[in-house]
């Protein structure tokens, strides 16, 4: 299943993941952003548990910012997990 979501106080505007059925990430697609920073995120969660890919990126900072894209996809990764 796909779920699309707009992270806040980042860079990016959209984000877009794709899970299986066992919460396997299988597409992560990002508009907006450093282009190249997450292409290579994406390509790093795809085939990894959700739940990993959460553990791994929630809390990390981009610059002054008490958030980043890593962050966002974390915090709403772990939305989309807790409502299933």
């Amino acid at each position: 299943m796909t779920y699309t979501f707009r992270p806040h106080g980042v860079c990016s505007s959209e984000m877009r993941v794709e899970l299986d059925d066992q919460g396997i990430i299988q597409n992560l697609t990002v508009t907006g952003g450093c282009n190249g920073n997450l292409q290579g995120i994406a390509a790093l969660v795809r085939g990894i548990p959700a739940a990993e890919a959460v553990a791994r990126l929630k809390g990390i900072h981009c610059g002054p910012r008490k958030t980043s894209c890593p962050d966002q996809f974390a915090v709403n990764l772990e939305r989309i997990l807790s409502e299933k």
